[in-house]
């Protein structure tokens, strides 16, 4: 549903250059909910603003339901009005809501449907149902002044959808509010993807919005799409900068002769006893040195730390009993780290036959 190829936006200023997207490539699938995560000045907000055009990228593409939006850029009249066309089509949700303090509620919702010449009518109509949508029927006739933080983004949210839009793009949409706003916002936003079939691409520098909402997402660091894929991919996925952000966990080794080992549970796995299990398979005493479990897309996930006695070479077998219960298994500190993921069954499997001879 967007596609940005090789994106490249530069900042001129006083003659000085600043990169702010450094040949972006960015795949967000229909109807999911996909976020870039972030510190700031990291250029999320220069790629979602790219995205729609409200920034026009120095150089690369970007493809927008089908529909090539660079190449409208600057190319006429005619273009022009498929631009516009087209940007109707993309809904935008800001930080700080972006409301006109003159105009009620329910103007602010149909100043796009006024840009369009829907008739008053028609326009009064449709932002009731969308009021209605947003939890907030019964706010029509106040001002924004008037409004919690939480109920001027929803106005917003109903903005951006007047338009009737194919996706939705969230300009750090929950970070002003408190935490339970925040998980409310997420929520709606959870529930129009659904609802409406919606795309939602969505900017934050907050891991818990990530964890709460998204079906995918990417890390940028200085301009740079460093890593991306689905949450489960990522989880599964050694060395994730993204997965350990997500489910923090921390402890060092107690001893020299004591391996540590990260164990990422995700999927059937994170429901079964898979330490219990390999305490007693094993007869090893394992230590817990943390852990981090929470809920992502609806599906119990998280990290475990645990230290196994012995080195690394004495617990290959434990590791791969790990790995045979579909675990993803990362070793911490200099060990190393790692039979292959697909070899090491049959490595365990060995060790223990040769174990036995």
């Amino acid at each position: 549903m967007i596609t940005t190829s090789g994106l490249t936006k530069v900042y001129r200023s006083r003659g000085r250059e600043v990169t702010a997207l450094d040949g972006v490539d960015l795949h967000v699938r229909e109807g999911e909910v996909y976020g870039v995560i972030g510190q700031s000045g990291a250029g999320k907000s220069s790629l979602i603003r790219c995205v729609n055009l409200l920034e026009r990228p120095t150089s690369g593409t970007v493809t927008v339901a089908g529909q090539d939006l660079t190449a409208l850029a600057g190319r006429g009249p005619r273009a022009g009005k498929e631009l516009r066309a087209a940007r109707s089509r993309i809904g935008m949700v800001f930080q700080h809501f972006n409301l006109l303090s003159s105009r009620t509620v329910q103007a602010n919702i149909e100043l796009p449907l006024e840009i369009l010449g829907l008739s008053g009518k028609e326009r009064s109509r449709k932002a009731l149902d969308l009021l209605d949508l947003v939890g907030l029927a019964d706010k029509a006739k106040v001002y924004p002044a008037q409004l919690s933080g939480g109920q001027k983004q929803r106005v917003g949210i109903a903005r951006a959808l007047a338009g009737e839009p194919k996706v939705l793009l969230s300009d750090e949409a929950t970070s002003a509010l408190d935490p339970d706003t925040t998980r409310s916002i997420l929520e709606l936003l959870r529930d129009l993807n659904r609802q409406l079939g919606l795309t939602v691409l969505l900017i934050t520098h907050e891991m818990e919005v990530v964890k709460t909402v998204c079906d995918s997402a990417a890390l940028m660091q200085r301009g740079r799409i460093v890593e991306s894929g689905t949450v489960n991919e990522l989880l599964a996925t050694p060395g994730s900068q993204l997965a350990a952000a997500l489910f923090p966990v921390s402890g060092d080794a107690t001893g020299a002769d004591r391996t540590v080992v990260d164990v990422t549970f995700h999927g059937d796995a994170a429901t079964q006893p898979v330490i219990s299990q390999l305490s007693r398979t094993y007869n090893i005493d394992i230590s817990i040195l943390g852990a981090a479990m929470d809920t992502v897309a609806g599906k119990q996930v998280g990290r475990m730390r645990i230290e196994l006695p012995g080195r690394f070479e004495e617990n290959v077998v434990p590791i791969g009993f790990l790995r045979e219960q579909g675990l993803q298994v990362d070793v911490a500190g200099d060990a190393p780290a790692s039979i292959p993921a697909q070899d090491a069954p049959a490595t365990a499997a060995a060790l223990v036959k040769e174990g036995a001879k």
